[in-house]
Formats: structure tokens, C-alpha cells, sequence
């Protein structure tokens, strides 16, 4: 679950996944091994899902996303972590899951401006968490 080290709090990290067709795509990964959501005490659950909203928040006012997805599967590694990820109409699977069929060509310039935009977002994700 390895990606670019954003945030580091005591209970848990917040990463962006280095991906180059979904720059604006983090994970909040929690530190100590639980693997669902419901397995925190309450106060944790509020702290997680505070930060998870800080995510959201900070994507949208920094990027204007025609989207922000929010997951947390945890099928293949039962750790909890959440996906926050910022879709825009013009990326290649819009409106299909990132996983799914491509729906069109990648737009290289589009998505260059969004790689260049990621090193603010993560200053921005850094304040807000």
C-alpha cells in the first residue's frame, strides 16, 4: 500500500498513489491493523472519517473534479484504508470505475496540468488534516 507519504498522524497515514493515468488518487491508510471500518472504537471512526472528508474536501477546492470517489474495499489486503479519488470527465474511464474498460484515449495535456497541480494538493491535504 505504498504511494507518496502525504500526512503521517498517530493513528494513520495519508498517501497519494503514484499513478499516472489517476494523479488525484490517495489512500488513507490506518495504522494499526483492524480490517473494517466498524472494528474502531467510535472516536477513531469520527477521526477517520474526519480526515476521509478533509480528502474530499481539499480535491474539490483545489481541483474541481466532476467527482471525488470514496471506497473502501479492502478485499485483496484486509487493512483498513480508504480510496479518495478525484474523476474528472475527460480522464480515460470516465464515468466507469478507474478498474473498468477505458472509455476513451488518455488527454496527455489535461493530465499533465493535473500532475503538475498534485505537489499543492498535498501541501493543501497537509494543513487540513
Amino acid at each position: 500500500m505504498g504511494g507518496l507519504l502525504v500526512v503521517r498522524t498517530e493513528r494513520f497515514r495519508v498517501v497519494r498513489v503514484q499513478d499516472a493515468q489517476f494523479p488525484a488518487y490517495y489512500r488513507l491508510i490506518w495504522n494499526e491493523h483492524v480490517p473494517e471500518w466498524t472494528d474502531l472504537p467510535p472516536l477513531h471512526r469520527g477521526e477517520c472519517m474526519h480526515a476521509v472528508a478533509a480528502i474530499e474536501t481539499v480535491l474539490r477546492s483545489q481541483l474541481q473534479p466532476t467527482k471525488v470517489n470514496l471506497a473502501s474495499f479492502g478485499n485483496v489486503v484486509p487493512h483498513l484504508h480508504w480510496h479518495a479519488m478525484a474523476r474528472f470527465d475527460w480522464d480515460t474511464h470516465f464515468p466507469e470505475p478507474y478498474w473498468g474498460k477505458p472509455q476513451r484515449p488518455a488527454h496527455d495535456a489535461k493530465l499533465q496540468d493535473l500532475t503538475d497541480q498534485m505537489p499543492e494538493v498535498d501541501a493543501a491535504l497537509a494543513l487540513a488534516i
